[in-house]
């Protein structure tokens, strides 16, 4: 108990603390091999580029301490391009929807139609087109758009941000928010727990109570003596707290584990599964709207190739294959710690495009949640920290336990051995 709670004095504190585990994260693209078609109406054909991998460093700044048995901390992500272990570079075109245009477009379809033609006479003299082609290394990380400013003009506080744009533009060296978790100290039960994010109990990104909650712990640790159940963890990223499942046990590396994956209903809408009518405005089962969390685009959240979703989101479009042993989000938890030996969290982002009457470069385009990238996050743990994680947490309290049945066998033996010799002395 000791060894698993947040205290400087702890075996586990050090891994806390900077995460020695070796992160990466592998994003695939997914490229429009037929915009100009896509344009005219047809059915988008995707073909799937990468992956791209960055080694991802995690640590953690601001610790402090507090009377209440909580700590409070900012952990900051690092990235780091593996081009030996990538299948392309960053310097690699790609084509891709034009998100910020298509993006406005279906936000500004209910607007006044001088102002969503106004928005088309820009488009058309900043020469802006409903798919562009630029690199994996531009989406990621930003490219500056006069368009930005042109939104901004026409439509103040439609997307309020200025600057680069991209998709990871966020991600690298930055912070995660402000996370206030339970140390452990006082009660083990709790350790790891959210108290709050960013100072908040709950969010307000929902419609439900239930939904905004923030549940679990910050996704890295859990208490320890789980139980084969569940497991539940906020995710900024997702805006919203995640219940996995036990799906069975089994052993890493000789060490045991259990191993939890994401039930069905994650992602499905309020119709298949009411708990999440809280999220909606929902579509087909399998996405998630994530618009009220980001800018109020249209942008949904599923698994990779809509695995587990309704099999008309994968029909939509052609080049999609969703597989379990591919697609599938897990993690290996050791149930006697709450410590993760190995994981592999994946999540896609998609933007729902669409016509937008008045607006030009929507041309005839179909309604439909197209894949942009998905993502995988894994990690396992190796080398010395397995090691020291085999020797502390495993070996030494077997052999403990060992011991105590040996110690135990003992006691019986000079318990019934001074019984036969009182008796004999009678």
């Amino acid at each position: 108990l000791q060894n698993v709670r947040i205290d400087p004095s702890s075996i586990s504190f050090r891994m806390w603390k900077d995460i020695p585990v070796p992160f990466y994260l592998s994003v695939h693209f997914f490229e429009v091999v037929n915009p100009k078609e896509v344009l005219q109406g047809a059915k988008p054909v995707l073909n799937q580029r990468g992956p791209y991998v960055y080694r991802e460093v995690r640590y953690k700044t601001n610790i402090t301490f507090h009377d209440n048995d909580t700590v409070s901390f900012l952990e900051y992500r690092q990235l780091f391009f593996q081009p030996d272990m990538s299948n392309g570079n960053e310097e690699e075109y790609i084509v891709v929807p034009n998100i910020l245009m298509m993006g406005a477009a279906v936000m500004m379809e209910n607007l006044p139609n001088f102002v969503k033609l106004l928005l088309s006479g820009a488009l058309a003299g900043l020469k802006q087109e409903a798919f562009m082609n630029r690199t994996v290394g531009e989406i990621m990380w930003g490219y500056e758009d006069p368009l930005i400013d042109t939104i901004n003009m026409l439509v103040p506080g439609l997307i309020p941000f200025k600057g680069k744009f991209g998709l990871f533009v966020e991600f690298n060296n930055s912070n995660s928010g402000l996370f206030t978790v339970n140390t452990g100290m006082k009660n083990i039960s709790r350790v790891h727990m959210v108290d709050s994010w960013n100072g908040l109990k709950k969010v307000n990104y929902w419609r439900s109570s239930e939904c905004n909650m923030i549940n679990g712990t910050a996704g890295e640790l859990w208490p320890p003596f789980m139980s084969p159940t569940s497991l539940e963890f906020y995710s900024p990223d997702a805006c919203r707290s995640m219940t996995l499942v036990y799906e069975q046990s089994g052993k890493f590396k000789d060490i045991p584990i259990y191993r939890f994956v994401a039930p069905k209903t994650l992602f499905a809408n309020g119709t298949d599964y009411p708990p999440n009518e809280g999220f909606c405005p929902c579509m087909q089962s399998g996405i998630q709207n994530v618009s009220t969390c980001r800018l109020n685009a249209p942008m949904f959240i599923s698994h990779p190739h809509f695995y587990n979703a309704d099999p008309a989101l994968v029909n939509a479009v052609e080049g999609l294959h969703p597989s379990k042993d591919q697609h599938a989000l897990f993690l290996d938890v050791h149930p006697m710690t709450g410590i993760p030996m190995n994981c592999s969290i994946k999540l896609q982002l998609n933007l729902y495009i669409k016509q937008v009457s008045g607006i030009i470069q929507t041309g005839k385009i179909k309604p439909v949640v197209l894949p942009l990238l998905w993502f995988a996050e894994s990690g396992s743990i190796e080398g010395s920290v397995l090691k020291q994680f085999y020797t502390n947490l495993v070996l030494i309290p077997s052999l403990l336990d060992y011991l105590q049945y040996i110690f135990l066998g003992l006691s019986v033996l000079l318990i019934i051995s001074a019984a036969v010799l009182m008796v004999m002395s009678q």
